[in-house]
Order: C-alpha cells, then structure tokens, then sequence
C-alpha cells in the first residue's frame, strides 16, 4: 500500500501537501475541506503585525485630536486592537482543532522582532500545532546594511526559540547576499522548519491612468524552479527541515520538491484557480507516480535528486547558460 505520510517539523502528516497561509484558510468551512481533499497540515491566514500597528494608528490620528495622547490612552487602544484581532484568532484555532484531525499552523507576518512574541504566546495557548513566522522585511531600507536587516531574521528565530515549546518555522525570501549560508546558519539556531519562499508584492505600472498596480499576485508554475534549486543545494546540509512554497502547481511539481529534499511542500494559487479539491488530484498523481516507480513511501525517494545525492554535484551550481544555447540553433526571427 503506498504510503503517503511524512514527518515535518516533528508533526505526522497524512500527505506531504500543506494549504499556505491565506484567505482560504481563514474560515472552519474551509479548512474542513482542506482535510477532506487529503492535505496534510493547514496554515492559518497569517496575523500581520504591520496591519495591526496600521489599525493603531489610524485610531490615534482620529482621536487623539478630541481625547489626547496620554500614556494611558495610547496604552488602551494598543491593548484593545491586540485583543480584538488575536481574540478572532485563537477563536478559529479552538474550532478548527475540534473539527478537524489535521496540524493546526499558526501564521504570523512579523517587521520586526518584538511585539510578535505577544500573538505566538497567545497561538500556543490556543492550542495550535506549531507556528510559522513569515518574516517579511524587503531590501529597500536604505537606512539599514545588509547586516542589520539579515540580524533581524536571527533576533527573531533566537528569541522564538526561548518564548514558544511548539515547533516554528521561518518563511523567508530569497534576498540575502548568501542565501544558501544565511539558511545553514538560520537552521542552527534550533528553528524546526525553514519555508522557501514566500512572495512580495510585484508592482507593475498602468501607463494610461499613471497609477501603481499589482501584478503577479498567484504563482505560476515556472515559479517552482527558484525554492527547486535552493531545496536541492541545501538539503542534507541544514539543521531543519525545509518545506518548499511558490510554484507547486500539481503532483508533478509536489514529486519533484520532494526529490530535490523537501520535507513537504505548500499550495497556495493553484487552489485559488482549481479549488480546495485539486489537492485530492494533485495527491492522486503523486501516488500514481509512486506506483509506478515500485516506491511504498515517500521516504523511499525524498532526497534522491539534491545535490548531496548526487555523482554530478556541480550541475547544480551552474549559473552560465552559453554552453546550453550554445549547443542548439534557434531562430529569434
């Protein structure tokens, strides 16, 4: 019988698709068909820290005017806007973990590494399975060295490390000078999990109404290749497990991270085109495919395609395309 399980971040899941954090996960109705399509894990709609600090100050501009600043003041609305928000919060996680059998992942959009400690403390309590930070600070600060913003991603993991006895993954991008030393080096910091990547808002420009627009909301399928390298290059070599996000598409792309080393991977945009069912689809190619190749379990052949495992380590590493096009003809005409 093939199995379908794996172990990430020391939870037992029924199948290595895990539903990322979004509005799909934000309803019981919802994640109650996300177990019932076959996912393994859910992750929560992320709490985001901005958004809250956003919401603090649009009060204090309205009302500090007629009230005033006092301490005491800013101190209440600070207080009532955490609690309203994590009050929603923890109140999906009590349903969702008496309604449903599979890992309950707590999400949180931290800028920073203070006052997110306040909403993990209250998801632990809440009964989630495990946390995962989505750390999410761009290189555009001009103010700041590529040090002191790569210092923020580790106060936060050794710090999680200290307040929380659930387990924690980091959902970090690919903006590091060294990205694959700057995950070894995260990895060592007693952090369960390592997700790669999450997406940042891509602006695009509507030349006729001279306005800033979103493009590239959803992933694409050509998206897979960016986490497909860094899964490969880094598994085998980080003291975490890794889970692979952006671009997974099918059950194609589902074997394929799971080959380059990935512990599980995570689904997003291709739900929101397919449905919450696709999952079950994507399940059954894999299974197909396991079949096929005589593998009774997903341990039998994760890893088999990182570079660890590998007679041709070097390929992986190849960054020059001239001899790739230099072998074939093409007509740009």
């Amino acid at each position: 019988m093939t199995d379908l399980s794996v172990s990430y971040m020391g939870l037992k899941l029924k199948s290595p698709i895990v539903v990322g954090s979004s509005n799909l996960t934000n309803s019981l109705s919802n994640i109650k068909k996300i177990e019932a399509a076959g996912a393994g894990a859910v992750v929560l709609k992320s709490i985001f820290e901005e958004e809250i600090y956003h919401e603090y100050e649009d009060i204090l501009k309205k009302d500090t005017a007629q009230f005033g600043e006092t301490d005491e003041y800013l101190d209440y609305f600070d207080f009532k806007i955490k609690e309203d928000n994590i009050k929603k919060y923890i109140s999906l996680i009590e349903e969702a973990k008496k309604a449903v059998n599979i890992p309950i992942i707590g999400s949180i959009n931290c800028t920073s590494n203070h006052e997110w400690t306040y909403f993990a403390k209250k998801i632990q309590e809440a009964g989630a399975d495990a946390l995962e930070l989505n750390v999410f600070i761009m290189p555009l600060n001009f103010n700041k060295s590529s040090e002191e913003i790569e210092k923020i991603y580790f106060d936060i993991a050794n710090k999680i490390k200290q307040e929380l006895s659930i387990p924690v993954a980091l959902k970090i991008s690919y903006y590091f000078s060294n990205l694959a030393d700057t995950v070894t080096k995260l990895s060592n910091t007693g952090i369960d999990g390592i997700v790669l990547f999450n997406r940042f808002f891509s602006p695009d420009f509507d030349i006729d109404n001279f306005k800033v627009v979103p493009t590239n909301v959803l992933s694409n399928d050509s998206d897979l290749h960016l986490p497909l390298t860094f899964i490969s290059l880094l598994s085998s070599r980080v003291n975490c497990d890794l889970i692979a996000s952006t671009g997974v598409h099918d059950g194609a792309s589902v074997i394929k991270q799971l080959l380059a080393g990935a512990q599980a991977t995570q689904v997003v945009s291709v739900l929101y085109k397919k449905g919450i069912g696709y999952v079950a689809t994507m399940l059954d190619e894999v299974k197909s495919w396991m079949e096929k190749h005589n593998f009774n379990s997903i341990e039998d052949f994760r890893g088999k395609m990182s570079q660890a495992a590998s007679d041709n380590p070097a390929i992986y590493e190849r960054v020059q395309f001239m001899k790739y096009f230099g072998e074939k003809e093409y007509d740009l005409d």
